[in-house]
C-alpha cells in the first residue's frame, strides 16, 4: 500500500469515528421487558430474558429486544441500560415487601450521560397491587414513596432537573390497571413528558415475544422521531 493510500484510509478511519462519536445516545431506566443477560448495567440486576430461554419466552438474542432493535433503526447508541427485573417504581412490591433497594427511584441516577432517556416503568407496580395514593408535586417524604403517584411524580421531577437539556420519553405498557394508566398519563402532562402507551403487544407469561419485542420498537421509534 503506498503513501496515498495510507492518508486515504486514516482519513476514512477518522471520518468514520467522528461520525460514530455523533450519533444520539438513548438509556433505558427498566424492568424485565428492558432486560438482556449480559447487557445491562450494573450486572448484578436481576434480568428476565437470557440466550437460553427455557420456555419463559421465546426471545433468545439481544438484537431480538425492543431497546436494541430502537437503537439499530434509529441511528442511536446505547449509553446505559439500567433494568431490573421485577422492580418498582415505587418503594411497595410483591406481597407487601420493600422494594427501595431495586426501585427506579433507586437507580436513577446511574444511566450515564445520554441524549435520551426512555423509561419503561409501572409494569411491576401494577401487577403487585401497590397503592397508587394521592397526586403530589412537592416536599416528598419516604412513606410517599411507597405510594405509586407521589413516587412516579418524585421520578420524573428529579430526571427532568438531573438530566437538563435530555430529551425524556415514558413508555407505558399494555393492559395494566386503569388507576396506573391515568396516574402515568396525568404526571407524564404535569412534566411535559411524551408518555408512549403501548398497544397490541404479544405477550409469553406476560413479557414481550419476539413479536412483542418489534411492536415495541416500532411505536417508539414512531414516537421519537
Amino acid at each position: 500500500m503506498n503513501f496515498r493510500n495510507i492518508k486515504l484510509l486514516l482519513l476514512f478511519l477518522v471520518i468514520s469515528l467522528e461520525a460514530c462519536a455523533q450519533l444520539p445516545s438513548i438509556s433505558i431506566l427498566g424492568d424485565s421487558y428492558s432486560t438482556f443477560e449480559g447487557y445491562v448495567t450494573p450486572s448484578t440486576n436481576e434480568m428476565w430474558y437470557y440466550e437460553q430461554p427455557g420456555n419463559r419466552t421465546d426471545v433468545d438474542d439481544v438484537t431480538q429486544t425492543w431497546w436494541w432493535q430502537v437503537a439499530h433503526e434509529g441511528g442511536f447508541r446505547i449509553c446505559v441500560n439500567n433494568s431490573y427485573s421485577g422492580s418498582t417504581i415505587g418503594y411497595q412490591g410483591y406481597d407487601g415487601n420493600d422494594y427501595s433497594d431495586m426501585s427506579f427511584i433507586t437507580r436513577m441516577d446511574n444511566i450515564g450521560n445520554p441524549d435520551i432517556i426512555l423509561i419503561f416503568g409501572a409494569t411491576n407496580d401494577s401487577w403487585a397491587g401497590e397503592p397508587v395514593g394521592e397526586y403530589k408535586y412537592e416536599g416528598w417524604k419516604k412513606g410517599d414513596f411507597y405510594f405509586f403517584r407521589p413516587a412516579m411524580a418524585f421520578l420524573l421531577d428529579h430526571i427532568t432537573k438531573r438530566y437538563p437539556n435530555v430529551k425524556v420519553y415514558f413508555l407505558l405498557n399494555s393492559e395494566l390497571r386503569e388507576d396506573i394508566n391515568d396516574s402515568c398519563i396525568a404526571i407524564c402532562k404535569h412534566y411535559n413528558i411524551p408518555c408512549i402507551q403501548l398497544h397490541d403487544i404479544h405477550k409469553i407469561n406476560g413479557h414481550p415475544s419476539k413479536e412483542g419485542m418489534k411492536a415495541i420498537s416500532k411505536q417508539v421509534l414512531e414516537a421519537i422521531k
